[in-house]
């Protein structure tokens, strides 16, 4: 059980990301290529993914950071730095820049945590340019060509946590965590592997929502670092949804009221009552034409207790903007 302790300052600094973690969504991607978390809604994503890493510049990638990234348990915490700007070149130069007395630090609590057969694998230092490049090439091949996607997911997420929030306050966003975590004030209960306390002494939180995490949340061992706590996204079909071209999407708005429902759905979300009754229509046909435009991949749909809410994709948005 991981226990968040916070107190009335750290609510007032609780914040969700705006958008995925470039280091977080790479380095939790390749635990999921090396395992078998995320059953099928991953299932061929890692499969392509697989096939592209088989080339000898990849397959070099994989070798440098397989020893750091195990399938589960502890990474160094230096993978994943603060990323305030979204910028995977901002991240990739953060990790360069790591102290290595950190570096050193945190190889040795990763050797710690190994057996000693995988312990002969691991160097005792690392090039952090080497390892840069390693990271680039990983994110290009497995992430980069689903960053629609992730976006999507992660402003699915975000609506419903911005409902909560505008609704309840941060006491109510953090409830709206459940069934993976427990607001029990003043401390936020998570599911986790460890036995963990992370003191938050108005530092404030970070939520990040995150395709690649599984199962359980995930935070920094160290807990001097800017608190975060990456947490999966609800999903039902992972990285396999069609995202069709922007004229595939053009023609299902054709003739409908459907650029209407589009149009009406901001960045906190809209749910399916909400649709109706703003556009005059009845329950059933918001409905129905929400659901078209979700086959299309215009909007993402995430339920939040008993409301389904609606937000627009990446795509969606594009489309309306006419870019």
């Amino acid at each position: 059980m991981l226990r968040i302790w916070f107190d009335s300052e750290d609510l007032g600094r609780l914040r969700v990301a705006r958008q995925p973690h470039q280091l977080w969504e790479t380095v939790l991607s390749l635990q999921m290529l090396s395992g078998r978390q995320g059953g099928p809604a991953f299932a061929n994503w890692r499969q392509r993914t697989g096939s592209r890493l088989a080339n000898n510049p990849s397959y070099e990638a994989l070798r440098q950071l397989r020893p750091l990234i195990p399938t589960a348990g502890y990474f160094p915490d230096f993978l994943t730095p603060a990323d305030p700007n979204g910028s995977f070149s901002d991240a990739v130069s953060a990790v360069v820049r790591t102290p290595r007395g950190q570096v050193s630090q945190e190889l040795e609590l990763l050797a710690s945590s190994r057996s000693p057969d995988q312990r002969r694998d691991l160097p005792t230092e690392y090039n952090l340019d080497k390892l840069a490049d390693a990271l680039a090439h990983y994110h290009h091949t497995a992430v980069g060509p689903y960053a629609q996607r992730l976006h999507a997911l992660v402003d699915a997420d975000r609506a419903v946590r911005a409902r909560a929030l505008l609704d309840g306050g941060a006491e109510a966003l953090l409830e709206s965590l459940v069934p993976m975590a427990h607001w029990r004030p003043p401390v936020l209960e998570v599911e986790y592997p460890l036995d963990q306390d992370l003191q938050l002494g108005g530092r404030g939180l970070l939520l990040v929502p995150s395709v690649f995490c599984w199962h359980y949340a995930v935070t920094l061992l160290d807990p001097s670092l800017p608190p975060t706590l990456v947490y999966p996204v609800e999903q039902e079909t992972g990285l396999d949804a069609r995202v069709p071209s922007g004229e595939d999407a053009l023609a299902a708005l054709v003739g409908s009221t459907r650029g209407e429902v589009l149009r009406h759905l901001d960045e906190t979300g809209c749910s399916t009552s909400e649709l109706a009754r703003r556009l005059g229509i009845s329950l059933a046909s918001a409905s129905q034409h929400a659901s078209v435009l979700r086959r299309a991949g215009l909007i993402v749909s995430r339920r939040a207790g008993n409301t389904m809410l609606h937000s627009r994709t990446p795509l969606g948005t594009a489309l309306l903007c006419g870019s």
